[in-house]
């Protein structure tokens, strides 16, 4: 779609569920909107979109392009390309800055809200990448009911790998626990595992085995080959928030369990920064919430954003009026 203009109410950085979703919003709310989309969905590899009441098992693709319909038949805009950098602030306006090649070299904005979402770093096991979001998931809620009652494998790499297998367990009686590079587990987290028939198996997995384009197994560091046809990793779930590092907006570590698992921007329950002018919403700021979370929050978000906009055209339109009584 051609960028009609440069200068908006809102720029919307990232094109997923929560920057459609904040885009709608604000666009009923007859804000200039545009979103900026680098085409790089999170959910790219998934078949499906699961857990999205009223649409689900909908194509992740198909879900997008549905939005992008909807936002611009309020007059929402869309740039294809990706951010460089973003300057400015609430008091001037933001200046957002487009990495060469896009259609146009730089745009405007009263308010920002970023959506970027995250990148799932993969554990480094031959053919992890390949089948990711096929048979190697992560998620139960989102993935466990098109391999229940299959063996599954948990890989661990740290201390919430029983917690994990406990929860996989919930969709499939055979489920393995390859302790991998993860410390060993203590006896009440032994018991539990044995108490749920989860098996553990000693030793680092080096490759998945792949036949006809279909997980078969995984293979130990000893050559053996163990049978599964679902694989559950951890990824480290890394915020894409550095367009915003030199605004003062940087990620910060997320734990659980005295483990980090990744990164995120922090904000309040709206969606607001540390930075005046900025929200953020989705898997850049929650790493766990599922599709209709991020569309819930961006939603939110963007509510949130126009009410800032209304409580400054407010203030605006009072000083022009006490000018012209002056």
């Amino acid at each position: 779609m051609k960028v009609q203009k440069v200068d908006f109410d809102v720029v919307v950085i990232g094109g997923g569920a929560a920057g459609l979703s904040g885009a709608l919003s604000l666009a009923r709310a007859r804000r200039s909107v545009l979103v900026i989309d680098s085409g790089e969905p999170r959910n790219a590899p998934a078949s499906h979109v699961h857990g999205y009441l009223g649409r689900e098992g909908v194509a992740p693709a198909e879900l997008v392009s549905v939005g992008r319909e909807e936002v611009a038949g309020y007059g929402g805009e869309f740039l294809s390309g990706r951010v460089a950098t973003v300057e400015g602030s609430v008091t001037d306006g933001f200046r957002v800055v487009l990495e060469k090649g896009a259609a146009v070299a730089e745009v405007t904005a009263r308010r920002l809200l970023v959506t970027t979402g995250l990148v799932d770093e993969l554990p480094p096991v031959q053919g992890i990448a390949e089948r990711w979001g096929r048979e190697v998931l992560h998620c139960p809620h989102c993935h466990g009911w098109e391999v229940r009652d299959a063996p599954i494998g948990i890989l661990a790499t740290g201390p919430l790998a029983v917690h994990q297998a406990l929860m996989w367990r919930q969709w499939s009686d055979d489920v393995t626990l390859f302790r991998h590079t993860a410390p060993d587990f203590d006896d009440e987290q032994y018991e539990q595992l044995a108490a749920r028939d989860i098996a553990v198996v000693d030793g680092e997995v080096v490759a998945l085995e792949v036949s006809d384009d279909r997980l078969g197994g995984v293979t130990l560091a000893g050559g053996r080959v163990i049978p599964v046809r679902a694989v559950v990793v951890p990824p480290l779930f890394t915020a894409r928030g550095g367009v915003l590092a030199e605004l003062g907006a940087k990620a910060v570590d997320v734990e659980m369990a005295g483990q980090v698992v990744g990164t995120h921007l922090s904000t309040d329950p709206a969606g607001v920064t540390s930075v005046p002018g900025v929200w953020a919403a989705g898997n850049v700021v929650d790493p766990t919430a599922n599709v209709i979370g991020s569309a819930a929050a961006g939603l939110r978000a963007g509510a949130a954003v126009n009410a800032d906009l209304i409580a400054e055209d407010t203030r605006r339109a009072v000083e022009v009026r006490r000018d012209r009584r002056e």
